[in-house]
């Protein structure tokens, strides 16, 4: 295996730009605040480039790997995944992203906190930081695995190089970095994954060959089968409605308009991008049908030379830096939120708030590096993530709806159990062919009911009060 310096090259450019304006937005983030919600104050960013941020921060190398090995077994089925996620969006542009935008909070927790108390505020941060946590370890699993094998270099070496820059551009521009980093991620992620494919289809010999040469239920959208279908759907929809980035991210538009728009248009983002991964995996399986699932992608694009590598590389290297930024500035605003300012220190300094956030990204950021050497399966931990998110997507959706439904003590109870009984489920191996993120969505809807059929004494429906703010969250 001989280094591609061409491709090297390439992806030197490419992080050299990234340092180049993350330096230049390290210049306007002089507090906490500003850190975590990528504003100043006095304008927010344009709806379509947070969609397009949204896009890159769901699509993370665990996406592409996954799905490519995904679709090397089931065909063009394995897009639903991602075009689950556009459906999260459609209905979170629908029913919650004005919602949240009004609420004047940028996390989650907070979010809970004004119905159910501060002990499911708590439980609720810890669980959203643990499943950030887990997919960033898919993320580094999968964009490891491919990188090492495009540049030629130790896969250990490739996730190291991109976890430190990933967290370096953070750390220095935190939100405001993520925003404006991201929208050249997605740009470039589109334009890898399209060389792919091209590069894909060239060597099969166009895509009548690919239809030739494949069975025919791999060109069947539904082969993988309904039930995985809808749990995909499951668990991308509870991403979406209940994601601690997201939140961050429609913070940053003006007003509730402009962050429906932004969901809508992270939605018409991700469907293409899900038929195009899936496809070169299936271009992988007709090229090379022996290989492990897992290498569909990795192995496809090893073959590439020159240019074509460096591009796809880039590609690859956006795929990872935006997830991975998007999930460390998340988890540290969740740490300094919840946990650092009020219950650590009454009175965090602004000198203070921003130093422990910075440092707490470095932490979040470089952590699951460690657990990324022995995942074996990228999309399946991928989707446990998810599920822990789509548990609670239905305490959101009751903070919105049906406030004075259940309890306080219901709805920690439903976060704890939720927690333990989805990730039993998924380590027995989803029994029963029942996959994770039903026990996600059934726990807390159990409980809930029941803490509302038991609570005695009807309690008062606090509302989520709007902010006095359409660009800043005080969550």
């Amino acid at each position: 295996m001989h280094a591609n310096y061409v491709a090297l090259a390439i992806v030197a450019v490419y992080i050299v730009g990234l340092g180049i304006v993350t330096s230049i937005i390290q210049r306007s983030v002089k507090t906490a605040n500003t850190f975590t919600s990528g504003t100043t104050g006095r304008t927010g960013v344009p709806a379509i480039l947070v969609g397009m941020m949204l896009m890159s921060e769901f699509i993370g190398t665990s996406a592409s790997v996954g799905t490519a090995q995904e679709a090397f077994k089931h065909g063009i089925s394995a897009s639903w995944n991602i075009t689950a996620l556009a459906a999260g969006f459609i209905f979170y542009g629908f029913f919650l992203a004005g919602k949240y935008k009004s609420s004047g909070h940028n996390t989650i927790s907070a979010i809970l906190n004004d119905v159910y108390g501060r002990n499911t505020k708590l439980a609720t941060s810890l669980v959203m930081i643990f499943a950030l946590e887990i997919v960033a370890v898919a993320i580094y699993a999968g964009g490891g695995t491919i990188l090492s094998a495009l540049l030629a270099i130790d896969r250990t070496m490739a996730i190291v190089i991109c976890g430190v820059v990933s967290v370096l551009y953070v750390f220095m521009g935190g939100m405001k970095s993520v925003v404006y980093t991201n929208i050249v991620h997605s740009i470039a992620k589109y334009v890898g994954i399209g060389v792919a494919l091209y590069f894909g289809l060239t060597q099969v010999g166009g895509l009548s060959a690919l239809h030739a040469k494949l069975p025919p239920e791999m060109f069947n959208w539904t082969h993988v089968g309904w039930s995985q279908i809808l749990a995909w759907f499951i668990a991308g929809m509870g991403a979406t409605f209940s994601t601690q980035y997201v939140i961050q991210a429609i913070n940053t538009t003006d007003d509730a308009r402009s962050a429906k728009i932004a969901s809508f248009s992270t939605a018409a983002f991700l469907v293409p991008f899900g038929i195009i991964t899936a496809m070169v995996g299936m271009c992988s399986l007709a090229l090379y049908p022996n290989i492990p699932s897992i290498k569909a992608f990795s192995v496809l694009i090893s073959k590439m030379d020159g240019v074509m590598a460096g591009v796809v590389a880039a590609g690859l290297a956006a795929s990872l830096f935006g997830s991975l930024a998007a999930f460390s500035v998340a988890t540290a605003t969740l740490l300094y939120k919840d946990f650092y300012a009020g219950m650590i220190v009454k009175n965090p300094s602004e000198k203070n708030s921003l130093m422990f956030i910075r440092a707490a990204t470095i932490v979040m950021g470089l952590l699951p590096i460690i657990l990324a050497i022995y995942t074996p399966n990228v999309l399946s931990m991928t989707f446990l993530g998810k599920a822990l998110r789509a548990s609670l997507s239905v305490l959101v959706l009751f903070v919105f709806y049906m406030p004075a439904f259940g309890s306080k003590g219901g709805a920690f109870l439903s976060i704890i159990m939720s927690l333990i009984a989805t990730i039993a489920w998924f380590m027995m191996g989803n029994p029963f062919g029942i996959d994770n993120a039903y026990v996600a969505l059934a726990v807390p809807l159990v409980v809930m009911t029941l803490s509302n059929l038991f609570k005695g004494t009807p309690e008062a429906a606090p509302a989520v009060a709007p902010a006095s703010s359409s660009t800043t969250g005080n969550g």
